[in-house]
């Protein structure tokens, strides 16, 4: 709140947040009312997949001609771009010209620039804070997401009872067109230092992640962290509808309960910067996993809402830690590059969950989806925990070659990585 550039855009950062907590619910709950009654569980996965896919192709694509873009205004341009394609869908559904296919595909289009907008907003935070305070930066920014979880849901039920989901969606591209605003016209050019020039490729992100082991294993974890969660975007929304018969409000109880656990899971992640980073986010994959699975056991409506709650807490700090390893390792000229390949991974692991959410729920129920998912997710825990475990024998067993090579010389890379930056 000290400093005079962000100051200026937490507060469309916070309205931008409330709309996009609000759109958890309506996105979906629209797919259900627009899409045939025998497929919405494939179209509810197409829809919750297009609103962020099409983010991992923009990070690839469109590299050449948004890397040397000031953060502010790839930040500005994703909003923007968001704003248009999001308000288009209200205006077509008054109409009463929206089909599910075009719904899906006007989805699809507001997510293009996502990852180029995420790695801006996250290279503001690198290049205005010392690096001593990246992690509390991005707590910030993840309390300020995770506060808006509590209150969007809420405030999109009320919406859809009297407005329907598209009204919601109309909100949500209002405050779209906030942020967008807030980042084109509110943050001065020289208001944040540039590194020099660097002749580095579309593809210096992946090759910075690559030569740092570190980053690698982290964003594999990442990876298969996300896609395996991504199942719960459709199975969730179904079994609320279908199999407990309840309204967009008990949907609206599950988010908000995750974005509760979440507001508190900000706050704690701030005390989080003296822990080691590997056997935190494994720890944190472990438990979120355990925490997803009453809702696939047939635990009772508010336990398992109560047990998503908890599985919000762990969701802030997974995500606040890798994003600052992210800042603290990469060279500064190519830090956006290397934030949007990690975005893109990422943005591409939930979708393509979450399109493999549509053919388990046709095939195991949503319940069977839910309790796949849970368990998955902590096999996948348990196998990183042992990994790690055998890497840190192996590191001290082999002082000189083997894993304490492997392991001396990510240091060294993060060293240099660290030396590299203005």
């Amino acid at each position: 709140m000290s400093h005079t550039t962000l100051r200026r855009v937490l507060p469309g950062f916070a309205v931008s947040s409330v709309g996009d907590g609000m759109a958890v619910v309506a996105v979906s709950w629209l797919a259900i009312e627009l899409a045939p009654a025998a497929d919405r569980g494939i179209w509810v996965a197409l829809a919750a997949a297009a609103y962020t896919l099409s983010g991992a192709a923009g990070a690839l694509l469109l590299g050449r001609f948004l890397r040397h873009r000031r953060p502010a205004r790839l930040a500005g341009w994703d909003a923007a771009l968001r704003a248009g394609a999001l308000g288009a869908i209200p205006v077509l559904h008054v109409f009463g010209v929206l089909g599910i296919q075009g719904y899906v595909a006007l989805l699809a289009v507001s997510s293009v620039l996502h990852s180029w907008g995420q790695a801006g907003i996250h290279t503001l935070i690198a290049r205005l804070l010392p690096e001593r305070d990246h992690l509390a930066g991005n707590a910030v920014l993840s309390g300020v997401g995770s506060i808006a979880t509590v209150v969007g849901p809420p405030l999109a039920t009320l919406l859809i009872v009297f407005g329907g989901p598209a009204t919601v969606l109309a909100v949500d591209a209002t405050t779209f067109l906030v942020l967008a605003l807030t980042f084109l016209l509110a943050v001065p050019k020289d208001g944040v230092p540039e590194p020099d020039e660097d002749p580095a490729s579309r593809t210096a992100g992946f090759a910075v992640i690559r030569r740092v082991p570190a980053l690698s294993g982290l964003l594999s974890l990442s990876f298969v962290f996300f896609f395996l969660f991504g199942p719960v975007y459709v199975a969730l929304p179904l079994h609320v509808s279908d199999d407990l018969g309840a309204s967009a409000g008990v949907l609206a109880a599950f988010y908000t309960a995750f974005g509760i656990g979440a507001v508190l899971g900000s706050v704690l992640t701030g005390f989080l910067g003296g822990w080691r980073l590997w056997p935190t986010t494994v720890g944190i994959v472990i438990g979120f996993g355990i925490l997803v699975l009453p809702m696939g056991l047939g635990a009772p409506t508010a336990v398992s809402v109560v047990s998503f709650g908890f599985a919000g807490l762990l969701w802030p700090p997974y995500s606040s830690l890798s994003t600052t390893l992210f800042q603290r390792s990469a060279p500064g000229a190519v830090l956006p590059q290397a934030l949007a390949a990690s975005s893109a991974v990422r943005v591409l692991s939930v979708p393509l969950g979450t399109a493999l959410g549509g053919p388990l729920v046709a095939g195991l129920g949503a319940v069977g989806a839910l309790r796949l998912s849970g368990g998955a997710i902590v096999l996948v825990g348990v196998a990183a925990a042992a990994a790690l475990a055998l890497r840190t024998v192996g590191a001290r067993q082999e002082p000189s070659g083997g894993a304490g090579e492997i392991a001396r010389e990510a240091a060294a890379e993060e060293g240099k990585d660290r030396q590299a930056r203005p």
